[in-house]
């Protein structure tokens, strides 16, 4: 059976609703009836069918889940065993760096002889090959570099360690060429870092609750908010990315999304919210209850107040980053009640043309 997930065109985070919806909409376009003249449509849509039973039931999901990661583990380890084996030899950081020169038509190290390179079956006779030996002493830089990644624990994303890339050194070395670094050992090149989007609601902020990020790759991880977070804020999170033989590991930037369809919307980290008065009380001033993150707050509306009036509550807003609190600014909307009162017409009606009653 193929992936669920891609059978149904979902995200592996996809929640229930949303995977019901998709399977709606693959069934429909699938459907036998509606394809008489494709053969394979019955097929697809028992796939479609399969697939949709095994994503509803949460248990059979969690299995599925599981399995996958724990296949995709499985052959991440038989990648870097083969990587690391005797009977594949890898390329090692020299051996890169000979072919990117080539390729960029540039003169190879001279750190390696060229003899080494070229068959040389009389040296073969002479001496038992002695180049292979003052390989490792002729770029001892690379050394510690390699330790370090395999010593290094990797960040676990949703089940997947983010391990060296295959054939990292070529890569490394491509990136180091093009840079203008290549050879040069006091600046180690870094990775790129990943940019992905998370959204958050105002009570997310306001409670500092962990934000769970997808990354491009459909990974997820959490993110945690700190102080001052605001809509747009940037948040790094150091070495988390991507990671190759020879370079730094490359970051996370998460750029955060607040909501504004809810009670309140951001202003920095201030909130503003809407309150709604009929005409008397806007003309009268009134006592009204107003819904904040912590609670209802009772306000007054002052006499004459229109839709231009702002009541700013202190300290009720979002945290800051010294540890406060921003503001709640109430915005006034001037409402009719639901049914025409005959006295305030007349009196509207009197005012407008100029007649007293």
């Amino acid at each position: 059976m193929r992936d669920p997930y891609s059978v149904l065109g979902v995200r592996r985070n996809a929640g229930q609703d949303e995977i019901k919806i998709a399977w709606r909409n693959v069934a429909k376009a699938v459907h036998p009836d509606q394809n008489r003249d494709d053969p394979l449509a019955t097929q697809r849509f028992a796939e479609a069918g399969r697939a949709y039973e095994l994503l509803k039931d949460p248990k059979q999901r969690n299995r599925y889940d599981q399995a996958r990661r724990e296949a995709e583990l499985r052959r991440m380890e038989e990648m870097k065993r083969k990587l690391q084996g005797s009977e594949e030899p890898t390329i090692d950081p020299e051996t890169a760096e000979e072919m990117i020169s080539r390729i960029f038509g540039s003169d190879a190290p001279t750190s390696k002889p060229q003899e080494a390179r070229k068959p040389q079956p009389q040296q073969a006779k002479a001496e038992p090959r002695p180049a292979p030996k003052p390989e490792p002493k002729a770029e001892p830089a690379f050394e510690p570099e390699t330790k370090a990644d395999t010593t290094e624990r990797s960040p676990v994303f949703g089940g997947f360690p983010r391990a060296a890339a295959p054939a990292a050194e070529l890569i490394s070395s491509i990136v180091q060429r093009i840079r203008g670094s290549a050879g040069s050992k006091p600046a180690q090149e870094k990775v790129p870092d990943i940019f992905c989007d998370v959204t958050v609601s105002v009570e997310d902020i306001s409670r500092r609750e962990k934000a769970t990020a997808t990354l491009p790759d459909g990974q997820t991880l959490k993110v945690a908010l700190p102080a001052g977070t605001t809509d747009g804020s940037v948040i790094r999170l150091k070495e988390m990315g991507y990671r190759l033989n020879g370079m730094l590991r490359g970051d996370v930037v998460v750029a955060v999304r607040v909501q504004q369809d809810g009670d309140f919307r951001t202003d920095g980290t201030d909130l503003r919210t809407t309150l709604a008065v009929n005409i008397q009380d806007a003309v009268l001033g009134c006592e009204a209850k107003v819904k904040t993150l912590t609670g209802t707050v009772a306000v007054t509306v002052p006499p004459w107040s229109g839709s231009d009036h702002v009541i700013r509550l202190a300290g009720h807003g979002l945290p800051t980053a010294d540890g406060k609190r921003g503001d709640l600014l109430i915005e006034l909307r001037l409402m009719l009640w639901d049914k025409p009162d005959e006295k305030v017409t007349d009196l509207m009606r009197s005012l407008r043309n100029g007649l007293f009653l």
